[in-house]
């Protein structure tokens, strides 16, 4: 389908019961399935199946089952243990054992009567995942980094404007209001003309040892093969499927600065009305990267000792994640928390009063902008392209601090100048069958 469309569940029944099919019972239709109870009547509703399901889909999921036009029908996860728990809290939220489980998201992916997936897998099944949902007809909500490489990015964006199918990045932070607001101070030229962006980051790490070998145990309980997925073989260890693969090369994106990077460099992006570049220039240091824009704005990349430890560059805390934009004339920095501080004094009249203040976490509106757009067709807030430019820069970033040296990057190429050693960098190898 290239829209959101598709039979109305209730003429189903209607022709059915009209046409005298055979019942061995008398047909009870629920009064939920016609939309009362405050529910969108089925064929108004966006089903949606979720891919991984660990504690950061768990939390995305909470709030989506929250929609009242959306209805999750499906999880699909290699390990039995997170699909039983992912069903025991879709069937208790709507009050029956409807929900499906798969171990092989293929099949979840195979179903005709799924609108939307959310992918909450680990980073190196993002792409793949995202790109073959799409291909089957599916809607895409992504976690981040949604992109183990250059390359995976630049292939889901262009896979999905191929298909016309919609993609949003789980960079939630484009819909919390104290991140909005500092954004619109900076371009709207409260701040003056900017000239520095600070974006907190972990600092780098690459990990390529191996836990130590475990038995592996049957695939029902964890199948270990497709847990892999593209990602090189190596030996099982239940600490991976825990979530300690974190840091590992073989498994994340660009030596764990996408982590925050995902978010903090997507916000000075935004900020900087460069959705459609990406700084040209990145010069990594023992405290951070610093990169520069075309138009002669810089962002610094500034590394954290902790998640809670100090901000480098400047950056004080606001909660986790936190960002800053300077002007000439002022400066706006905000974070999770919800507040934002603004120099000099005189633009606190800037920032409204009553401005809601969510946690950056939240994804209520996040995924009610996206589930807006599966129906509407529009591209939501952070679409294939936004996702694309940020994650590059960000990976960029990365491979400056792993080489050991500044690198310049063709905006419009995307292609690294006189550094075939940072080319070779921006793909990775990948285990069949998996290297969609």
């Amino acid at each position: 389908m290239s829209r959101f469309t598709r039979s109305s569940r209730r003429q189903f029944l209607r022709t059915t019961l009209a046409t005298g099919a055979a019942w061995t019972a008398p047909v009870i239709v629920p009064a939920t399935s016609l939309g009362s109870t405050g529910r969108a009547a089925p064929s108004e509703r966006i089903t949606l199946g979720v891919i991984g399901i660990g504690p950061r889909c768990t939390y995305d999921l909470k709030s989506m089952l929250q929609l009242s036009d959306v209805q999750c029908v499906a999880i699909a996860d290699v390990q039995k243990s997170r699909r039983e728990a992912g069903k025991a809290l879709v069937d208790g939220h709507y009050g029956n054992q409807a929900c499906r489980l798969y171990r092989d998201f293929r099949e979840l992916l195979a179903r005709d009567d799924i609108d939307a997936v959310i992918i909450a897998t680990g980073d190196r099944w993002h792409a793949p995942a995202s790109i073959m949902a799409a291909e089957a007809g599916k809607d895409v909500y992504c976690e981040k980094p949604c992109g183990l490489t250059i390359e995976k990015c630049q292939q889901i964006d262009e896979v999905f404007r191929k298909t016309g199918r919609i993609f949003q990045a789980g960079t939630q932070r484009r819909s919390v209001p104290n991140f909005q607001h500092a954004v619109r101070l900076a371009r709207e030229g409260k701040l003056g003309r900017l000239h520095t962006l600070y974006a907190s980051v972990y600092t780098p790490q690459i990990k390529t040892d191996w836990l130590p070998r475990q038995p592996t145990p049957p695939r029902e309980v964890c199948d270990w093969n497709l847990w892999l997925g593209p990602a090189p073989w190596r030996p099982y260890n239940e600490l991976y499927v825990k979530g300690r693969w974190r840091g590992y090369y073989d498994f994340d994106s660009g030596a764990r600065l996408l982590d925050w990077g995902a978010h903090t460099l997507d916000l000075c992006q935004w900020a900087n009305d460069a959705d459609g570049t990406m700084p040209i220039k990145y010069e990594p240091s023992d405290t951070g990267i610093t990169a520069y824009y075309a138009n002669g704005v810089k962002v610094i990349l500034g590394f954290l000792k902790t998640p809670f430890g100090d901000r480098p560059g400047g950056v004080n805390s606001l909660g986790t994640c936190p960002v800053r934009f300077e002007g000439d004339e002022g400066s706006v920095e905000t974070g999770d928390n919800g507040g934002i501080v603004v120099k000099p004094k005189s633009l606190e009249k800037e920032v409204p009063t009553n401005l809601k203040r969510v946690r950056g976490i939240d994804v209520y509106a996040h995924a009610r902008n996206f589930f807006d757009c599966v129906k509407s067709r529009r591209r939501p807030a952070a679409n294939a392209t936004i996702m694309r430019r940020s994650h590059i820069a960000c990976h960029a970033a990365a491979l400056s601090w792993i080489l050991g040296r500044t690198l310049e990057l063709d905006p419009k190429t995307e292609t690294f100048r006189d550094d075939w050693e940072a080319e070779s960098l921006k793909r990775r190898p990948e285990r069949d069958p998996w290297n969609v």
